[in-house]
């Protein structure tokens, strides 16, 4: 499905991405669009982008076309979703130790929403960390 969703071919596309929404977060995608953990969560992504459309904004940028943000933000997975409001990362708390990103692939859509609904909020109220709804720590996840 990663090619219904809008594809970011350079780091000026990125930045202007990044920094031109004022009022709603950023989701991008770091990744390969032929990697199977890419396109479970593009399948994830394209599902929600309907429905967060009024608070989200979905894109996706292929890492090895655009390697510009492979060192600042340490993109080592094969995917890896990070969210921007007002030109600022948004960090949140996954219970996994690395607050910066979502590094795996989410099975559930809804997962998905309600994070982008806390990224959302807390990041309206200025917060540059937020707590994710569920806690995804490998204790729960095996």
């Amino acid at each position: 499905m990663s090619y219904m969703l809008t594809h970011l071919h350079n780091g000026w596309q990125v930045d202007q991405a990044i920094t031109s929404e004022e009022d709603k977060v950023v989701i991008i995608r770091f990744g390969h669009d032929w990697d199977p953990t890419c396109m479970n969560m593009d399948e994830i992504l394209f599902k929600i982008a309907d429905k967060v459309k009024n608070f989200a904004m979905v894109y996706l940028v292929d890492i090895t076309k655009v390697p510009d943000f492979n060192k600042m933000y340490e993109l080592y997975d094969p995917c890896t979703t990070m969210f921007f409001f007002r030109n600022k990362h948004i960090m949140i708390d996954l219970g996994t130790g690395n607050n910066n990103k979502i590094n795996w692939a989410l099975e559930d859509p809804q997962e998905m929403i309600d994070i982008v609904e806390t990224v959302y909020k807390g990041a309206r109220k200025g917060r540059g960390l937020v707590v994710s709804p569920k806690d995804y720590s490998t204790k729960y996840r095996y």
